[in-house]
């Protein structure tokens, strides 16, 4: 493996659990592969636009003459993926699902004829498939016999990924960050624990 793509979505500069975790992952697949490159993408501290007119005429099928605009950000994001062997995603959970920063990234690599084709059995991704470590911290509980709000989250990144080709998805959770520091520190120790349960992944296989 050659190259990590590390995206982080808080928007906490300093004492983000979702980044703290994500770090953490990054940091093992560094130890395992100690060649590979990696490439910060901090949605949270430099925020991508949203699409915009030439984007979404470019959806539709239309082109415009000398159209720019966020559709060049689609690009780049979209070549960044392309170019990874494996993908680390650092996320909050905002309002039982994705923060905005992730959602405008998603709609960026998710696109028509160039991430995915339509098909008779459905979207077909035209990426192909490789590790995503998706960390995710929230403020509440969604997991366990003690969860108490919903999570549309892990549904959603699911299938939205799955829609471009990445399938072999690997969530990590750390839960009740806005509880007690007792609290937040035993569920540090049991995150720790199922990361380390769940390490070292197979090994990456790189397409041709």
């Amino acid at each position: 493996m050659n190259s990590i793509l590390h995206i982080s979505c808080s928007a906490r500069a300093e004492g983000s659990h979702s980044a703290r975790l994500a770090a953490q992952i990054v940091s093992r697949l560094v130890a395992q592969y100690p060649q590979a490159e990696v490439r910060l993408r901090d949605l949270g501290r430099a925020s991508i636009p949203h699409p915009d007119s030439d984007y979404a005429y470019s959806l539709a099928g239309a082109t415009r003459e000398g159209a720019t605009g966020s559709l060049a950000h689609s690009d780049e994001l979209i070549a960044e993926l392309e170019t990874a062997d494996t993908i680390v995603i650092g996320t909050p959970m905002h309002n039982y699902t994705v923060p905005s920063s992730l959602k405008a990234w998603i709609d960026h690599v998710l696109r028509i004829g160039r991430t995915f084709m339509p098909a008779p059995e459905g979207k077909r991704g035209l990426l192909h498939d490789r590790p995503v470590y998706i960390a995710v911290a929230s403020g509440g509980l969604y997991l366990g016999e003690q969860a108490r709000q919903p999570d549309f989250l892990t549904p959603y990144l699911q299938a939205a990924l799955a829609t471009i080709g990445l399938r072999t998805l690997h969530f990590f959770a750390l839960q009740g960050t806005v509880r007690s520091d007792d609290a937040v520190a035993a569920e540090w120790r049991h995150a720790t624990a199922l990361l380390d349960a769940q390490w070292p992944p197979p090994p990456v296989a790189i397409a041709a």
